[in-house]
């Protein structure tokens, strides 16, 4: 046994972790494995010693552990020896069919099954140039301002109360200036218990999804629309209606077909600029949409990602303003309005639902991000956040002006489109014999970035559409980047 354990204990001297610690770990490991049995008298550590070449006091530390977790067990007099009270873990023989090592590190013993929904790419920032789905550009971020305030929410105040436990909604601090802001620039009658805050919008779409929608239910969803949105219905088990989009929103005449042959429990809408195509829902339509929930007692989820980025005149105010039954759950967040990196969103809606959604967060994510909530709260109460996103406005703007002309004087041949009237993104239709995967792989061997058209799920009339986010390049990555489509072309 002396000669086996000096082939199977093989230390590594000057290794990251410790000799003792990687002598207890090979030894555990070899008592899990069944090498050495319940009850097999170790080596002195005197001997053990001698074998690795290493200070006794390196293994009596290695004992020392593997006694303290239990693996180990030390009669007086008599030595040390593996615990007695061990299951047996005699070697098995490999089978046949399984005679090829696995790494149990990279494949599970036990099934589970890979639901095809979830089977989307997760997008990450890397190259040098992108027109993106319309992210924003965090080089305009008020970055040494939320630093300070960060800072400031570290550093100040009593510790115990500051860093501990918080309120599952969200700071009462965040929620009270953001119920401020939310009624000063949107036109709603909102107080803090309307509020919870949430990591972003898909956060709230999950718990309200999870909580309101039971599998089988109808979920009506626009077409094309958001495929993350989808997700989320496939997930709670969802029967889902597409209602088709046209010039002025989600055909509301096709959502009420629907509504009278089967009952609707949620529509989901992005109702001030339409996701993907930009346009906003025109206000009889708006006004037939609450209404007809009323009628049919189904939830509206008003998605807003993007309602402070509006060009061509003030942004139409959100349903939920107008709401008079407490048929809407508004969401939106800062992922637009700073950058996508920091996760704070907000859901509103009637009292009631807020607490109760609030019980739901808690199981899946204790409290949000104490620190970012009242640095973010700090932000708009001093007007940080509204500055910056006047003058956000007007950079995006003539990002966008740009763009567009452009794309006009560049491709006309080759991309078609409408000038949006906010948002972040042109919804461009490319010529039918253009291959965009194919496109978007050579133009990725240029550090330019944009969507190949296939993660997005749109319905087959759509294949050759993209969005091209123009707000987070400035002009001469606008230039550049068109510059190298037209060359691809």
């Amino acid at each position: 046994m002396m000669n086996v354990l000096s082939t199977l204990i093989t230390p590594e001297k000057g290794g990251k972790q410790p000799v003792y610690l990687q002598i207890a770990n090979q030894l555990m490991a070899l008592i899990k494995n069944g090498t050495l049995q319940s009850g097999y008298r170790l080596l002195s550590t005197r001997q053990l010693a001698s074998i690795l070449k290493v200070h006794r006091r390196t293994v009596v530390q290695a004992y020392d552990e593997l006694l303290a977790q239990g693996w180990l067990e030390s009669q007086t007099g008599n030595g040390t020896f593996v615990a007695r009270n061990l299951p047996d873990l005699r070697p098995l023989p490999l089978l046949v069919e399984t005679a090829t090592d696995r790494d149990p590190l990279k494949k599970a013993g036990f099934q589970f099954q890979k639901p095809p929904h979830l089977d989307r790419a997760v997008l990450k920032a890397g190259s040098r140039l992108h027109l993106d789905d319309g992210f924003p550009d965090p080089r305009l971020a008020p970055l040494e301002d939320l630093s300070r305030a960060y800072r400031s929410q570290l550093l100040h105040g009593n510790p115990y109360a500051r860093l501990g436990y918080g309120e599952t909604g969200g700071t009462t601090w965040l929620r009270q200036e953001l119920s401020a802001h939310l009624n000063e620039t949107r036109g709603l009658k909102t107080s803090p218990a309307n509020i919870l805050i949430v990591r972003g919008m898909i956060m709230g779409m999950y718990l309200a999804v999870t909580s309101l929608v039971k599998p089988g239910d109808c979920v009506v969803t626009d077409s094309p629309g958001w495929f993350g949105a989808s997700m989320n219905f496939v997930q709670a088990g969802a029967n889902i209606c597409h209602v088709p989009v046209d010039e002025h929103g989600m055909d509301i005449d096709a959502l009420e077909d629907i509504c009278l042959k089967q009952p609707v429990r949620m529509v989901y809408v992005t109702s001030h600029h339409q996701y993907p195509t930009t346009v906003a829902l025109r206000p009889d339509r708006r006004i037939k949409l609450l209404k007809l929930a009323e009628k049919f007692g189904f939830v509206i989820f008003e998605d807003d990602y993007d309602y402070d980025f509006h060009y061509l005149s003030k942004p139409l105010l959100p349903l939920f303003g107008a709401d008079q039954a407490g048929m809407v759950l508004y969401c939106g967040s800062f992922t637009k309005t700073i950058s996508p990196a920091f996760r704070i969103g907000y859901l509103v809606g009637p009292e009631d639902v807020i607490a109760h959604l609030s019980s739901l967060r808690r199981i899946i994510d204790r409290q949000g991000d104490t620190m970012l909530e009242n640095a973010i709260a700090e932000l708009l109460q001093t007007g940080v956040i509204q500055r910056h996103l006047r003058k956000s406005v007007r950079v995006y703007k003539q990002r966008r002006d740009l763009f567009c002309e452009l794309l006009k004087h560049e491709l006309p041949d080759h991309i078609s489109f409408e000038i949006p009237d906010g948002g972040m993104a042109v919804w461009a239709r490319f010529d039918p014999d253009i291959d965009i995967a194919r496109l978007a792989e050579r133009a990725a061997q240029r550090d330019l970035y944009f969507a190949n058209g296939k993660v997005a799920g749109y319905p087959a009339q759509f294949r050759n559409y993209i969005r091209l986010g123009f707000a987070s390049s400035d002009p001469g990555e606008l230039e550049e980047s068109v510059k190298i489509m037209k060359n691809l072309l």
